[in-house]
């Protein structure tokens, strides 16, 4: 499923629903003198959400910010399920001991 695009009529109606102000910063957004962005509060990646709720008005400074942080969240959570499916590749490294011998008793 490819990711929405969002229209002019969509951007508008987000931008205000949230009064027009920058979700990661709390700063206000000039709509017309400074680039922003819709904004997925969980990312995209990990929820295929695209309501109302889950989106948000960021400036494109913090969104970015935000994003390269985003990235490694989404790699963790698509290794989580790989590993809860069986998918995820076995460790090749070898179990080394310790040098502990077993107690008999």
């Amino acid at each position: 499923m490819p990711r929405k695009s969002f229209n002019q009529k969509d951007r508008a109606r987000i931008f205000l629903l949230r009064g027009g102000t920058c979700y990661l910063c709390k700063g206000k957004v000039d709509g017309v003198r400074e680039a922003w962005e819709i904004e997925h509060e969980i990312p995209w990646a990990i929820s295929r959400d695209d309501s109302d709720a889950n989106l948000q008005v960021a400036h494109f400074k913090c969104h970015k910010g935000k994003t390269a942080v985003d990235i490694g969240d989404i790699a963790k959570v698509k290794r989580i399920a790989a590993k809860h499916t069986g998918t995820y590749p076995k460790s090749k490294a070898k179990i080394r001991s310790r040098g502990f011998a077993p107690t008999r008793g």
